[in-house]
């Protein structure tokens, strides 16, 4: 194959994959909408329960002085009538234990549990869990700002279907001050929640959102908890689930504000653990979809492969663009840009899909319709920023096979001076 023949095929598949992706995401989302959303109450109109089974609210915590305490104190003000919060810190070195052991003595229902090391988000959580009684397990980052009718939401949907093993909430951005923030608040509404509700129609979900998800006790004791050594607990638990034959639900409803990464440095750390984690997941998991129960996670594999694939096609055309400046260097007769001739089909392609999306979420966000600004920058920057981190983690993902904890960092939480947004 020459070089020119490669930059073709290149270009192809580059502009192929998000254009076929793109609607095949709309389609699910649209069917989502038809038969489970229209109609349906708003957030703010909570669920009148059969029964309101105990449920615990867990926070794992490192290292989170500037947040814990407005995330705790929200919680203790849920419309939920039948809940205990606790907060696990996990081997934090500045306030957090102190000011969670403060709170826990002034408000009955949190309960302060301490990890001496560091041992891991995951292991903070399996902590908590075997800690409770509870039925129904809530799980949020320790910056997050649960909504108070959230917890309704998911058990909920834990109650009208036994199967049902897990369920993956809707995070939405708090602090969107800089440039930065706003594009990815266009992102949780252009792709996250289309994205969710396209692979809820189609079968399976690729990973709960970690920041607010929900989860049946019983599920999680029959899967061995979360795993202790992967990169990416909540993509971990999804697909173990999952594969063991429990579903996982998407509830809109169930909102959760969180704080996201300010700088590009931060962002680079957040997605490159993602990355990292995802392909940690599927290589580890990938002798379980040929067993009876991991078929139906074969769609959400391929689709996890083929980005793979198109992340290093990425990198092949960048190769190829510096090859065509560099006068020895012959490309052929191919000088096509990124996406050549179909840049503007893709561009009016995902301007669509962002439409639908910040449609959808118009009910569980309004004015969420003003973020448009922001998301036709989306493609410019987070495509390439998320194909560079999965060419890096994919090697990094490998490399931590077979570790026995991932331990954690606070990260990048951006600015910090917010109050929650609700």
């Amino acid at each position: 194959m020459t070089l020119a023949e490669l930059s073709d095929l290149a270009h192809d598949f580059a502009f192929a994959w998000p254009f076929v992706m793109s609607y095949v995401w709309m389609g699910g989302a649209i069917l989502y909408w038809l038969f489970r959303e229209r109609g349906a109450p708003g957030p703010d109109e909570p669920p009148v329960l059969h029964a309101y089974p105990k449920a615990a609210v867990i926070v794992p915590c490192h290292n989170e002085e500037l947040n814990i305490v407005e995330t705790l104190e929200q919680l203790d003000r849920l419309s939920y009538p039948n809940y205990e919060v606790i907060a696990v810190d996990d081997g934090s070195t500045d306030r957090t234990a102190e000011l969670i052991d403060r709170l826990a003595r002034e408000r009955p229902r949190i309960r302060a549990v301490h990890l001496e090391q560091n041992q891991g988000k995951a292991a903070a959580m399996r902590t908590a869990t075997l800690m409770t009684d509870a039925e129904y397990l809530v799980c949020i980052d320790a910056d997050a700002i649960l909504d108070e009718h959230a917890v309704t939401w998911m058990v909920k949907a834990l109650q009208l279907d036994p199967s049902v093993g897990g369920v993956t909430g809707n995070p939405r951005i708090r602090n969107r001050s800089t440039i930065l923030a706003r594009l990815q608040t266009g992102e949780f509404s252009s792709i996250i929640g289309l994205i969710k509700r396209a692979q809820s129609v189609y079968g399976r979900i690729f990973t709960v959102s970690g920041v607010v998800c929900a989860f049946r006790k019983r599920a999680l004791a029959d899967v061995g908890y979360w795993g202790t050594g992967m990169l990416t607990d909540d993509v971990d638990v999804s697909w173990r689930l999952q594969l063991n034959d429990w579903s996982i639900r998407f509830e809109p409803r169930a909102l959760c504000w969180t704080l996201m990464p300010g700088t590009l440095r931060g962002l680079w750390r957040q997605r490159l653990r993602w990355a990292a984690g995802g392909a940690q997941i599927a290589i580890s998991h990938f002798p379980d979809l040929f067993r009876p129960h991991g078929l139906r996670m074969l769609p959400v594999f391929a689709e996890y492969l083929l980005g793979v694939i198109w992340s290093y096609t990425m990198l092949v055309l960048g190769v190829l663009w510096v090859a065509q400046l560099v006068p020895d260097l012959d490309a052929g007769e191919t000088r096509r840009t990124l996406f050549g001739d179909w840049g503007f089909a893709l561009g009016v392609t995902f301007l669509l899909q962002a439409t639908i999306a910040v449609w959808l979420e118009r009910r569980t966000e309004p004015g969420i319709e003003r973020t448009l600004y922001w998301i036709v920058w989306y493609p410019l920057v987070f495509w390439l920023l998320n194909a560079a981190t999965v060419v890096v983690g994919l090697p990094k993902g490998i490399l931590a096979l077979g570790r026995s904890h991932a331990r954690w960092a606070s990260p990048d939480r951006g600015v910090h001076q917010l109050g929650g947004r609700r």
